[in-house]
């Protein structure tokens, strides 16, 4: 799978364990930066990440940003993009099977890189049970949600 992983200045001393945790799970990683703590909008790094999403250039997305409220916030403006901000490892993986969230955002000033090893895992070994045998409510709810935003 191809997961763009992107972070503002506050995200960036997490990005090389969140881009490990990835490699290491045998996913490729699209790094649309911060390469470095100079100061940068959040925005910008949500919009390419979810760009990427958009485009089918990635299937997933991992956003680092102080609190990784604001990511979350800009990424969910985006079509198509499901984000939500998990620091536990059962939001991680029930973000996507129930809710088919495919962009996880994290807050480099609230988390440590113990626990991005055990996020980025959950998040991508996740997958959606919409479409499974019984999923009928997860997919009824997730049409729902893909409305509103069509309906915008």
């Amino acid at each position: 799978m191809k997961v763009a992983v992107g972070c503002d200045h506050a995200g960036f001393p997490l990005k090389d364990v969140v881009i490990e945790s990835v490699r290491a799970l045998g996913h490729e990683v699209l790094d649309v930066g911060t390469y470095n703590t100079d100061a940068v909008d959040f925005p910008d790094f949500t919009k390419k990440v979810g760009g990427k999403i958009q485009s089918g250039e990635a299937e997933r997305g991992i956003l680092i940003c102080g609190s990784g409220i604001g990511a979350a916030i800009a990424a969910n403006k985006m079509k198509g993009v499901f984000a939500s901000i998990c620091h536990d490892t059962y939001s991680a993986a029930q973000g996507v099977e129930h809710d088919a969230m495919n962009v996880l955002c994290m807050g480099g000033r609230v988390i440590g890189p113990e626990l991005v090893k055990v996020l980025v895992p959950a998040f991508l070994n996740a997958r959606y049970r919409g479409d499974d045998p019984g999923g009928e409510r997860l997919a009824r709810r997730v049409g729902k949600i893909k409305r509103m935003e069509e309906n915008q």
